[in-house]
């Protein structure tokens, strides 16, 4: 009998779901170019209506949603600032730096988390040889700092700050429906408090591609344009913008599930030796352990040839991603593998 492996290595794997594939045959498509799609702007559309925003667009990757932000608001030589783990100052490959020609400034933050008082040590006086801060971005769900939401007061303080420096404040929302799960609070809320946000498609949402960057119809109209300028004009999108379509409208709620699953394996992995891990800390679908007395890659080798893909994330620490592709019999099998996997 074939082994079935359970990959946990990112919410970036679930394949499109039978429904969603129809959803993606049926699309009436057209030149989003020339703005001429229909599918693409339904997506749009419905983005704009979800978020609060006046307008939106459909973009191949979060990254890109990130980028096109810094390239418009940043503006050559100032800084931004962001947590110091933030995917966008580690995992972007310095796009900011070298397309938007901005500075990301790490700043501490407990947690993803950052708070007034440590952006308001990193915001430079008016002197003509020193670099100005335009820009603020926020990362809800924190991807490194495993999973954890912003509430609703925390970043109203950091917007409250942002406006009263004169600052523009983004948010890197890649997962912002996790936290939107999570905490109960729905996007209008969250997205409320910022200037701009893009969220993913092809994460916990199940599409096979694609992002939305979502804010005022000015900006829109100058994202549009740099998104073209980077190469990222698409013709017959509205299939892939049927996924996203289909996804917003049917696998929001189901996040719940995940992350349920990730509170489940995590509380398995409370009870062996070779892991640790505090299971309050797993807001969401992401989560990391340590494995203090083993190497990271050799764990991640043995829960391999046992059925988990899981991805290590330093020397020794790992960590695991829930997703649409995991259902609940996948879970406890899972925790079973784990409860008997000795190191």
């Amino acid at each position: 009998m074939k082994q079935k492996f359970y990959d946990l290595r990112s919410d970036t794997i679930t394949l499109p779901t039978r429904d969603m594939r129809k959803a993606m045959y049926r699309a009436d498509v057209g030149d989003d170019v020339y703005g001429e799609d229909p599918t693409v702007i339904k997506l749009q559309e419905l983005a704009a209506k979800i978020t609060g925003k006046r307008d939106a667009l459909f973009i191949p990757s979060g990254s890109m949603g990130n980028l096109i932000p810094l390239m418009i608001n940043g503006g050559r030589g100032n800084e931004i600032l962001a947590q110091k783990n933030s995917h966008i100052l580690h995992y972007e490959l310095s796009s900011a730096a070298a397309l938007a020609g901005v500075t990301i400034v790490p700043v501490e933050g407990e947690r993803g988390i950052i708070e007034p008082t440590e952006l308001a040590k990193h915001v430079r006086p008016d002197i003509y040889y020193m670099p100005r801060v335009s820009m603020i971005s926020v990362e809800n769900t924190h991807n490194k700092e495993g999973g954890s939401c912003w509430s609703l007061e925390e970043l109203k303080a950091v917007s409250d700050f942002a406006k009263k420096q004169n600052l523009l404040l983004h948010m890197d929302g890649a997962r912002l429906f996790n936290a939107c799960i999570a905490k109960g609070i729905a996007a209008k809320r969250y997205c409320g408090l910022v200037d701009t946000v893009t969220f993913c498609l092809s994460k916990g949402l199940g599409a096979p591609v694609g992002a939305v960057l979502c804010g005022s119809t000015k900006f829109i109209e100058e994202a549009r344009r740099i998104r073209k300028m980077l190469g990222a004009g698409m013709r017959q999108a509205g299939f892939m913008a049927a996924a996203g379509i289909y996804a917003l409208e049917h696998h929001i709620e189901r996040l719940a599930d995940d992350h349920r699953h990730a509170s489940q394996i995590a509380q398995a992995l409370t009870e062996k030796s070779w892991a640790t891990i505090n299971p309050s800390d797993v807001e969401t679908n992401i989560l990391y352990f340590d494995t203090p007395n083993h190497d990271a890659v050799q764990v991640a080798a043995i829960l391999k040839k046992r059925g988990i893909v899981c991805g290590p994330s330093g020397e020794k620490t790992i960590r695991m991603v829930t997703h649409l592709g995991i259902d609940d019999q996948d879970a406890e099998e899972i925790c079973k593998v784990i409860s008997n996997c000795s190191i």
